[in-house]
């Protein structure tokens, strides 16, 4: 698990869609240092445990400010 802290640019040498769906669930945890944003994915339907968590990552509150900034900028 990680705590996102910053963010920066880093073009794709990908340009394809993954092939790949996997779902996102998100919750709202209480740490020590404050309040996160935490988005699970869990496993695709192909994958030997399907549902299983796969990623978590969260999000403090600059983060995610910074995280919507690039989403408002993405899609105008």
């Amino acid at each position: 698990m990680a705590v996102v802290t910053s963010f920066f640019e880093n073009p794709s040498e990908r340009a394809a869609r993954h092939e790949t769906d996997v779902e996102c669930g998100w919750s709202v945890v209480e740490s020590p240092s404050g309040r996160l944003i935490q988005l699970d994915t869990f496993g695709s339907k192909d994958r030997k445990f399907v549902g299983k968590k796969s990623q978590t990552i969260q999000f403090d509150r600059a983060a995610a400010q910074q995280l919507l900034a690039i989403i408002r900028r993405t899609f105008p």
